[in-house]
């Protein structure tokens, strides 16, 4: 059984910052990309941000320069440090990873709650 714990989220004003993690555990063999997504309310869930196993990122446009996405992979863990937040970027954010064990497929996280707001 694998499982994908997130923390870090909360309620920040516009201009602050926010880190969130994300842990990996259970039956990990290896775990390759890993990645940030959310989903604001009425909108669907988009990719935020992505990490290979060997540490090339990706980033969706609009976060580009305030959001940082990292991972260590002797711990199984995965961040994203946001700054300069404003309020487009409230939503849930979910951790999402490629992980093999038994099996490989995708895992996802429960997901944690950013706010934006003054």
């Amino acid at each position: 059984q694998v499982q994908l714990v997130e923390s870090g989220g909360g309620l920040v004003q516009p201009g602050g910052s926010l880190r969130l993690s994300c842990a990996a555990s259970g039956n990990i063999y290896a775990i390759n990309v890993m990645g940030w997504y959310r989903q604001a309310p009425g909108k669907q869930r988009e990719l935020v941000a992505t990490i290979s196993r060997g540490g090339v990122t990706n980033y969706v446009d609009s976060v580009k320069g305030r959001f940082t996405i990292s991972r260590d992979n002797a711990k199984n863990t995965l961040d994203l440090q946001m700054d300069s937040l404003k309020p487009e970027d409230a939503a849930v954010y979910y951790c999402n990873a490629e992980i093999s064990g038994w099996t490989t497929r995708y895992y996802w996280g429960q997901g944690t709650q950013v706010t934006v707001s003054s």
